[in-house]
């Protein structure tokens, strides 16, 4: 009766507890646990729960949610991706650009990438901003250099369960990258390419400001899967993120989603909300270009010193972390839609004799 997903073991599920998890909605996104679902499977009393998506946090809501409904069992939550690798070993390649430098793009990309692994995905971060490659002191490796197990070939940093690799790991942190936008891209391409990447799910990639060489470069040599626009409220930043997403649409990249960072902050005595940047304003840029708001991000002390100590804020027990927690759970089922929509629209090609 219930043939929406597959099961080992359907013949020892309780036909009510299948109709309840078929109408069960995910947490924030609301969306029915039904199209993310891959298989389920009693052991005993202990509900295995396969997913098509890391999710692996909405373990606590589910098993909530079963024991208010009166099921008397133990919630686990498994997840086996069947996405076929769109570059090596990778899965998913998410550009995240702004436009404009200075509005926390990076320290967002590594939240990302820390709050997916949390999530049960394989990730992996390639620091693409070549001219200023500040990810590796924000993952706790600043000073580590690059090794290779053939001369050839260069195996990636690992650290709070990301993959990492940057030209901070081959530079001199101390001088200038003083390179001319082809040679830049060049190099760019070379540490992607020349790099053992696992198999990832996710390849965040940090990129530089602007809308140059660089990002001209990835769009048209990789296949990305999307990007997610980092901006601040104000208008100056706006102006440069709506040229990132002018750009990334002439190139045929989906937008999977904006990112509001610094959106307001809050008073640390008296609680209480100051707009420093502008109200709303990438919500509004969102609404104009049609593209969802992953979230706000407070402008907050801790974000920078989580930073600057190489231990990502969202790894901590604080409100902020639960934001980015939040963001990466919207990009994965953005990232999933996406996919879905795409390739419900690839037409289906037949050959007959005739």
């Amino acid at each position: 009766m219930f043939n929406w997903f597959k099961s080992s073991k359907s013949e020892s599920v309780p036909e009510a507890l299948l109709h309840w998890l078929q109408q069960w909605q995910l947490p924030e996104s609301g969306a029915p646990l039904s199209l993310i679902l891959q298989t389920v499977s009693l052991n005993k009393n202990v509900l295995q729960v396969q997913l098509k998506l890391p999710l692996v946090s909405v373990t606590a809501a589910l098993q909530q949610a079963l024991n208010d409904a009166g099921f008397a069992y133990k919630v686990q939550i498994g997840y086996h991706s069947e996405a076929d690798a769109v570059f090596k070993n990778i899965k998913h390649i998410v550009l995240v650009p702004s436009g404009k430098g200075g509005v926390g793009k990076s320290t967002t990309a590594v939240n990302i990438a820390a709050a997916l692994a949390l999530e049960g995905a394989q990730v992996g971060l390639l620091d693409a901003d070549i001219y200023g490659p500040s990810i590796p002191t924000m993952l706790g490796l600043s000073g580590e250099k690059i090794t290779s197990p053939d001369n050839k070939l260069m195996q990636p940093k690992f650290a709070h369960g990301v993959h990492l690799q940057s030209i901070g790991f081959l530079v001199d942190p101390l001088q200038a990258s003083v390179w001319r936008g082809p040679m830049a891209s060049q190099a760019l391409l070379q540490l992607l390419n020349e790099t053992l990447w696992p198999e990832l799910d996710y390849l965040i990639v940090d990129m530089p400001p602007g809308t140059g060489d660089i990002q001209l470069t990835m769009a048209q040599k990789l296949p990305v899967t999307a990007a997610v626009v980092v901006t601040t409220p104000q208008d100056v930043a706006l102006a440069d993120a709506q040229k990132a997403i002018s750009m990334f649409r002439q190139v045929n990249i989906p937008i999977a989603g904006l990112i509001e960072n610094m959106s307001f902050y809050l008073c640390g005595h008296c609680g209480a909300r100051d707009d420093i940047f502008g109200t709303e304003g990438g919500v509004l840029l969102a609404e104009r270009y049609q593209v969802p708001v992953l979230g706000q991000l407070p402008l907050q002390k801790q974000i920078r010193e989580q930073a600057d100590q190489g231990i990502p804020v969202v790894l901590k027990e604080q409100p902020v972390a639960q934001i980015y927690r939040t963001i990466s759970r919207q990009l994965i089922l953005a990232l999933h839609w996406q996919t879905s929509v795409q390739q419900a629209s690839q037409p289906e090609i037949i050959i007959t004799d005739d």
